[in-house]
């Protein structure tokens, strides 16, 4: 039978969008901070010669220079303000999560609520600007390399790692305001709509190779038949789920007797979500960045190393990307997104178990096995998606990025944002209701007449 939330949620429309104030403010204040993110993206770097960037980026956008490019949502191809993009902070993010798992004062410092949260967010941001730091002097140290700074020296170098490096921290605030005050997660909605801009770009580019034969028709259909299945597949996984049956004993409050009930906890079959693809590339980001900004007669030999093994479709690329998505997938997991012994713990609080096992240490350690067992499925599916447009795009030479991360990001930040506009829609109507029927109890006490007297 369905229940009356259940039924609430699908009779939900968009048309209530316009009577819920408070989530219209919220989607303008998204709307309008990742314009402000957009305009960043086109303010140039002081110092650069923007006719030989261009050049530049002609010719590395064919290869790792692309990708590089995409997920900074162009900054980078025109030395915008915001070319080290956010993965500065994602990297620190990663620094950060590790050690928290690794050095026991963090990890105390993790279980203190909110205030703990709030030192290791304070920690993160340091570590961003230090990871930024670092960055963008190699950046800047690559274009003086490449010939792409008017004025080299060491004034164009401060001047280009204080710009990047306030790029990066004001992206930072960004997504931190979006994520309190918006819609979506921050984070993940600059790297889709840095993605999303680039798009079309792409597709005309991709599209005039095969208008001059450089790419034949059964490629061109072939790889759109190949995004709509990746698509497709995605959102399947997405919203895949392994349900453990949960049961509630019956219990007494006061004189009454409370028969009891069961219910299942959901587990899906990727509980990481676009996580371990984010993290796996910005890992691959930075030598690649530095790479291909460097000349090949002044990079070195461990420059031009990197570009060779590390460029899309090498089989030393593909080994790394797949094994960092498996480790975070599972990292990310059981240190963040689910942890066993913390569902345990509040199953036992509920006096809720799983039939067939006890209580406690007993119940984490079967929720561990079953994790263990999905993440298997979900990994894989991970490293699948990501990898498979990889070696097809190296094996058919397409001429512009189109990778399984930029897919698996698109799709999984849109059905997120997608659900917490529901999420909002529902809790709006859920107020309307409790405020007519406020409404229509105090019509019924005012009308209310008194005994007839005799």
């Amino acid at each position: 039978m369905v229940s009356a939330a259940e039924q609430m949620a699908a009779n939900t429309s968009w048309a209530a969008l316009g009577k819920a104030t408070d989530l219209r403010n919220r989607i303008l204040f998204t709307l309008g901070l990742l314009i402000v993110y957009r305009l960043g993206t086109f303010i140039p770097v002081p110092g650069i010669d923007g006719q030989a960037l261009r050049e530049f980026m002609e010719q590395a956008g064919q290869g790792i220079g692309g990708m590089v490019s995409m997920f900074t949502g162009g900054a980078l191809g025109r030395m915008g303000i915001f070319a080290l993009g956010i993965m500065p902070y994602i990297s620190a993010s990663i620094i950060v999560q590790l050690l928290t798992s690794m050095v026991p004062a963090l990890e105390q410092l993790k279980k203190e609520g909110e205030q703990g949260r709030k030192k290791i967010n304070q920690y993160t941001r340091f570590g961003t600007v230090a990871l930024a730091t670092v960055q963008a002097y190699g950046l800047a140290v690559s274009l003086e390399s490449g010939d792409l700074a008017t004025d080299p020296g060491l004034y164009f170098r401060m001047s280009t790692m204080i710009t990047l490096v306030g790029g990066t921290m004001f992206l930072m605030w960004l997504g931190e305001q979006i994520t309190a005050r918006g819609i979506g997660n921050g984070i993940s909605l600059i790297i889709f709509v840095g993605i999303i801009a680039e798009v079309p770009a792409a597709l005309a580019q991709f599209f005039a190779s095969g208008r001059s034969g450089a790419i034949s028709p059964a490629v061109i259909v072939g790889v759109i038949v190949m995004v709509i299945a990746v698509i497709t597949f995605v959102v399947f996984m997405e919203r895949a789920l392994r349900k453990i049956h949960i049961q509630y004993p019956r219990r007494q409050a006061g004189m009454k007797i409370y028969e009891g009930g069961s219910s299942h906890l959901p587990v899906k079959v990727n509980p990481a979500g676009v996580i371990p693809a984010i993290f796996a590339s910005s890992l691959l980001l930075l030598p690649v960045t530095i790479s291909t900004f460097s000349s090949g007669a002044t990079s070195g030999p461990v420059m031009s190393w990197l570009l060779a093994n590390f460029g899309p479709g090498q089989p030393l690329y593909l080994l790394f990307f797949a094994s960092m998505i498996v480790f975070f997938a599972y990292f990310y997991t059981f240190n963040v997104s689910f942890k066993p012994d913390d569902v345990a713990d509040n199953l036992k609080k509920q006096n809720g178990f799983v039939p067939g096992i006890r209580p406690g240490k007993k119940t984490a350690e079967y929720l561990e096995y079953v994790v263990n067992r999905v993440l298997v499925l979900g990994s894989a599916y991970l490293a699948a998606v990501c990898l498979l447009p990889e070696i097809l795009r190296g094996q058919f030479a397409i001429p512009f990025y189109f990778g399984g991360t930029s897919v698996l990001i698109i799709v999984s930040v849109t059905m997120d944002t997608i659900q917490q506009v529901q999420s909002h829609l529902l809790a709006h109507q859920y107020e309307g209701l409790i405020e007519k029927s406020q409404l229509r109890g105090k019509g019924k006490k005012r009308g209310r007449k008194g005994p007839a007297r005799r």
